[in-house]
């Protein structure tokens, strides 16, 4: 009987907890993750096993959508960025409820405060965030010195339009123009894309005078815009960008931790960091728009074992140091901010330090109003009229009337 009992403890042990799916939305991503179960597995519990995933930015949510409405093959962590996350409003929200975790945690009081409601819906947190997602200008050092450009003038958005026509007089453009920058400019402008009551264009006449504004330097080649559109896009990178076309781009912190730097490795030490310029009658010197969260499906049967991963992510030194040092994001985490490895002087950024720029900013970040209208209202504009305006096809009074009457519907 003593060696059966014996045999059966061996057995016992040896048997592998059973593995928590994790789906993440980005191959950079999923490379930190799967260093974070090794970092778990180290720190908190060695018989922790994670199956880690990625998925793309367009393919997660699609993916979700099937497994959640099936009940099957439901992951156990999601990865998700808030610009999604209003997709799974429309009903009963399929994500576990994590306020009362998330103050048990202490995380109200030690994320980033307008971050935490980039995943609260009707008082309800269902997600915590992952990056501060504060925009800045990122701008070529070198070229601003060619071009004898005097960096006040980057102070105001007015100073930035007076050297931006200078230059296009010789066919130079200043920065390119993306669609998702409209909803930066109007956060910036202390307005929003929409409401807290969740509805669109709170201040139509700001989001129709932004437009025209956008519109206006567009015509006068002071913004260019990409081929394909986008400035996400890898061709934006291997051709304005890389043949010096172009002389600052906005972008949030993984802009320039991630896609700056993997694409651009040869430029370093050519770019800078500024606050984004300040509108007329605004003092915001930054704003934000995009950043991922991590959820709890409902469908999931390791919810608490989830929750104590994902626990350890965002309230763990070393995991939010490596989620910096490592060109994914500047951490929500306030707690960290004075850690030495983000205050570092940047080898890329020619010395300069982001994460002290990010402190410095992160008490203007705007809050964002989340909706379930709002990921069909983005993406409406980004595909049907963003360059409908900019091409004179609509005005933008009459492309947001329009949008205003189909997401009544």
């Amino acid at each position: 009987m003593y060696k059966f009992l014996m045999l059966f403890m061996v057995l016992s042990l040896s048997v592998k907890a059973e593995s928590v799916n994790i789906w993440i939305s980005s191959q950079q991503d999923k490379i930190y993750y799967e260093n974070m179960v090794k970092l778990y597995k180290n720190k908190v519990d060695p018989t922790f096993e994670a199956k880690v995933e990625a998925y793309g930015f367009r393919e997660m949510p699609e993916k979700l959508a099937v497994t959640l409405k099936s009940g099957v093959g439901a992951p156990d962590v999601v990865q998700l960025d808030e610009v999604l996350f209003g997709i799974y409003l429309h009903g009963p929200v399929p994500f576990v409820d994590l306020t009362a975790k998330i103050k048990e945690a202490n995380l109200d009081k030690t994320l980033q405060p307008t971050r935490l409601d980039l995943f609260t819906w009707k008082e309800k947190s269902y997600g915590v965030p992952q990056s501060l997602s504060a925009y800045v200008m990122y701008y070529r050092k070198d070229l601003f010195k060619e071009y004898n450009i005097d960096i006040k003038k980057f102070e105001t958005w007015k100073g930035v339009e007076e050297i931006g026509k200078k230059l296009a007089d010789d066919g130079q453009p200043l920065m390119p123009m993306d669609p998702t920058f409209f909803e930066v400019f109007l956060r910036q402008q202390g307005t929003d894309f929409f409401s807290e009551k969740g509805e669109i264009f709170p201040d139509f006449k700001k989001a129709v005078s932004t437009m025209n504004w956008i519109k206006k330097n567009v015509d006068a080649g002071v913004f260019m815009q990409p081929s394909r559109g986008s400035v996400f896009d890898p061709v934006f990178f291997n051709g304005p960008v890389a043949n010096d076309e172009i002389l600052c781009i906005p972008g949030a912190d993984w802009f320039g931790l991630d896609m700056l730097q993997q694409f651009l490795p040869h430029q370093e030490g050519k770019w800078g960091i500024l606050p984004l310029p300040k509108f007329e009658g605004s003092k915001l010197e930054t704003a934000t728009f995009a950043g991922q969260g991590l959820l709890i499906p409902q469908a999931s049967k390791k919810q608490d074992l989830a929750w104590k991963f994902i626990k350890f992510v965002m309230t763990n030194k070393e995991a939010n140091i490596e989620r910096f040092t490592e060109g994914n994001s500047f951490p929500a985490y306030m707690p960290v901010w004075d850690e030495k490895e983000l205050l570092e002087p940047s080898d890329f950024f020619g010395g300069q330090s982001m994460g002290k720029i990010m402190k410095e900013l992160s008490p203007q970040i705007p809050k964002v109003n989340i909706c379930p209208q709002r990921p069909q209202a983005i993406f409406m504009l980004q595909e049907n009229y963003f360059s409908a305006i900019l091409y004179g096809t609509y005005t933008a009074e009459d492309a947001f009337k329009e949008m205003k009457q189909a997401l009544a519907r």
